[in-house]
């Protein structure tokens, strides 16, 4: 199982406590261009990470290469796929990460967005990234943590 998830806090005790768990997740791939440079800042946020748990971060365009290089062993390992934006997602999916389904969960709120639900406020290009996911074929599933009811329809 492969999870890809947008979270603008990325690695935090939701992912930790409710999603790797809900997966059984034994990767975790942070896509994100500023991090994949930032060693210090990967180092903080392993820290958080079960020892169990493999974690790697890249920048947003080397997802599908990262994917890639597990090779067969994709099939028997459940990822969890990590950005903190709708627009490094459609990046991603753009150059070839496809992805059945989408969880929003958290995209904090700033002056010019729409609160959408409790934990999802969007910009307008924000909501054109996932309209044009969603058109893909992309399903759109909006929550928190797993037992979470969807919050919106998109």
């Amino acid at each position: 199982m492969t999870l890809v998830r947008i979270d603008n806090r990325l690695i935090h005790g939701q992912i930790i406590e409710t999603w790797l768990p809900y997966t059984g997740a034994t990767m975790v791939v942070v896509a994100n261009d500023h991090l994949a440079d930032d060693i210090l800042q990967q180092e903080i946020m392993s820290l958080a990470i079960p020892q169990t748990i493999t974690s790697t971060f890249v920048e947003v365009e080397a997802v599908v290469e990262t994917l890639a290089d597990l090779g067969a062993s994709r099939d028997r390992v459940s990822i969890l796929v990590l950005f903190s934006n709708c627009a490094d997602a459609r990046r991603a999916y753009d150059c070839g990460f496809a992805f059945e389904v989408l969880n929003i969960g958290n995209v904090h709120y700033s002056p010019g967005k729409r609160q959408i639900s409790p934990s999802v406020a969007l910009s307008i290009d924000d909501e054109g990234c996932l309209r044009h996911l969603s058109r893909k074929g992309v399903t759109l599933d909006f929550r928190c943590v797993p037992n979470d009811p969807v919050q919106v329809r998109f």
